[in-house]
Formats: structure tokens, sequence, C-alpha cells
């Protein structure tokens, strides 16, 4: 059983491992900003970056599941 599963697995600890580094990557950078007094607009920057690189995992994500469903992939 593990052995057929061993695919679904490897992907969810994957898409755990990169959504775990997008959650510490946030947590490091608000502490920088934090710290060293960033103005407002600066922050909301640099969280649309980090939110931007986010979407991005997210859509091509669901563009691999669109495509692995029909048969493209």
């Amino acid at each position: 059983m593990l052995a057929e599963n061993l695919e679904l697995i490897e992907t969810i600890g994957l898409n755990l491992f990169f959504a775990f580094i997008f959650i510490f990557i946030g947590l490091s950078v608000h502490d920088v900003m934090t710290k060293n007094d960033v103005p407002k607009m600066g922050r909301m920057v640099v969280y649309l970056v980090l939110f931007l690189g986010c979407a991005g995992f997210i859509a091509k994500g669901i563009i691999q599941l669109v495509w692995e469903s029909q048969g493209v992939g």
C-alpha cells in the first residue's frame, strides 16, 4: 500500500515543505522590518512581493492539477 501511494505522499510532503518555507520567510522578513522600523509603504511592497511568490506556486499547482486531469501532462 505504501509503495502504491508513494508519489502522493511525496507530493503532499513537498507542498507542506513549501508552505512552511514561505511561512518562515514571512516571519523572518516581518521580524527584520519590525526591528529596523521600516515605513508602512515599504512593508506593503515587501508583503505584496512575498504574496505574489506564494500565489505563483499556488497557480502552478492548480495549472498542473488541471493539465494532469485532462491528460496533457
